[in-house]
């Protein structure tokens, strides 16, 4: 077999170039290195490559002189395996001065002008995504990404409600202790100063004057702490931190719905906050100061979330979308209309009879001790035997009113029928608000909405529609009284 040689020049940078095998034909291929100078050309990519490396061809078909191939197949058709040769004569390169013709240059400077072009744009293109990545104040960033600031801010808050829950509690197992502790020991104190004026009462002498100094000063005793325990009512001490204990939980609820669910933001740093100090302010901790009063002139209904100014409405806005319909409107007005006539209002007038109650108590329970104690101090002077009868009879008596004041918890139904009609207010305030908010965009879904007034209200769906119907009936009938009319809660 004879070898055929492939004679070309190649004009590209270092001298590089492929050795071709194919079947039984062998190519050498010599290289003549003409006097080059030798452009910079980028490489950018596969595609580019290609193009320089065509762009080299044509240069090297311009430059170089002519070139002969000739291929010989085998007579008989079949050739036997054996080994490709390549001869490759290098000479040394020169370095001449020669010029590129202006075609060839205008065709490398195009090719230049297309790598920078692409260069450019992929810079501009990484530019484009690391700015997206590091600049916090990105449109896609700042609608997909939330504050770091702002959910540390509500961690905060949260670690702050969730102490709340734990201090509260502890401090109403303490004051639940103290209503129990002190009614046992008032109580005791009371029933051995009556009998000790009973057997003071059947002796003469001595043990006489001993028995009546000890009756006056356990009476005395009991009247002090009767006044003191009547003012603070411990049981309602006790049933506010239950309530403060259940709030706060149901804030930390709340805030850890909002960083699991939502992209949090300052505002609800703020209302969370706001709702913290809003509890402090209707729960407080401290006794001295800071007490709630627990004889205040008028009832009205317990407030713990902070107020906000009503929202004005707007007539033009629009009154469906966002799960609300006009149906569903009037639906939650009639409930908000039930909720004020029945609700509401029996849970204040409940409330009213027990502050009554309680009143009545805690003015007796100390009056019955001190005239037990003035009755046992009068005793072995004249009219010794009367003096005798309100000291052992108030004193039983005293003993009477105290069990029922504190135990049966008469401040603690006061302060229950109040919260109960301040749960009630927060619903009224809360349905109004968003019936007044004529943009249903800015509205809480409304089926979500429906969803929750249900479950606050111990109904389903189909209940809550029963009742809005039933008061839109009875509202219908005018000048009419409405009558066994159907209260909105089921659960209390």
């Amino acid at each position: 077999m004879r070898p055929f040689k492939h004679r070309t020049t190649y004009l590209l940078g270092p001298l590089s170039f492929p050795i071709y095998k194919t079947g039984c034909i062998a190519f050498t291929t010599s290289i003549e290195a003409k006097a080059i100078q030798y452009l910079p050309i980028a490489f950018t990519n596969s595609s580019n490559n290609k193009k320089l490396i065509q762009i080299g061809e044509d240069m090297a078909s311009l430059q170089s002189s002519s070139g002969v191939i000739t291929s010989l197949s085998d007579s008989s058709g079949r050739c036997r395996r054996g080994m490709t040769r390549a001869t490759m004569n290098m000479p040394k390169l020169r370095i001449g001065g020669i010029s590129l013709k202006l075609p060839v240059r205008d065709l490398v400077q195009k090719v230049l002008d297309m790598g920078v072009g692409l260069t450019a744009a992929t810079t501009s293109q990484v530019e484009k995504k690391y700015e997206s990545r590091t600049n916090p104040n990105s449109p896609s960033l700042s609608s997909n990404v939330s504050d770091p600031m702002v959910i540390a801010k509500l961690h905060a808050v949260m670690e702050v409600v969730a102490d709340r829950v734990e201090m509260h509690q502890n401090i109403g197992e303490q004051r639940d202790s103290w209503n129990s502790l002190l009614l046992t020991s008032i109580n005791t104190i009371t029933l051995t100063a009556a009998a000790m004026a009973g057997i003071a009462a059947t002796n003469v002498g001595g043990p006489l004057v001993a028995l009546k100094i000890s009756s006056t000063l356990m009476y005395l005793a009991a009247t002090g702490m009767l006044v003191v325990m009547n003012k603070i009512q411990p049981s309602q001490l006790v049933e506010e931190q239950r309530n403060a204990a259940r709030l706060f939980k149901q804030l930390h609820g709340r805030i850890q719905t909002t960083l699991s669910s939502c992209n949090p933001t300052s505002s609800d740093v703020e209302e969370a906050m706001e709702k913290v100090l809003a509890l402090d302010k209707a729960y407080p901790l401290p006794l001295l100061g800071a007490m709630v009063d627990k004889f205040p002139e008028t009832v009205k209904p317990a407030v713990w979330w902070p107020h906000h100014g009503q929202r004005q409405e707007n007539p033009s806005g629009r009154t469906d979308g966002n799960g609300w319909s006009v149906e569903l409107e009037e639906e939650m007005r009639e409930i908000v209309g039930v909720l004020k006539r029945k609700d509401t209002e029996d849970y204040l007038r409940l409330g009213k009879v027990a502050l009554k109650v309680n009143k009545i108590l805690a003015i007796s329970g100390p009056l019955l001790t001190g005239m037990a104690a003035c009755g046992t101090a009068l005793m072995g002077f004249s009219h010794g035997s009367w003096a005798a009868i309100p000291g052992v009879v108030a004193g039983a008596m005293a003993s009477v009113v105290n069990t029922m004041e504190h135990g049966w918890q008469v401040g603690m139904l006061f302060e229950m029928y109040i919260s109960n009609a301040g749960f009630f207010r927060l619903m009224e305030e809360t349905i109004e608000s968003n019936l007044n908010e004529r943009n249903v965009g800015r509205r809480e879904n409304g089926e979500l909405f429906e969803m929750k007034v249900a479950l606050q209200l111990g109904r389903s769906f189909s209940g809550l529609k029963n009742l809005a119907s039933a008061s839109s009936y009875s509202s219908s009938r005018k000048g009419e009284a409405i009558i066994n009319e159907e209260f909105a809660s089921k659960l209390f």
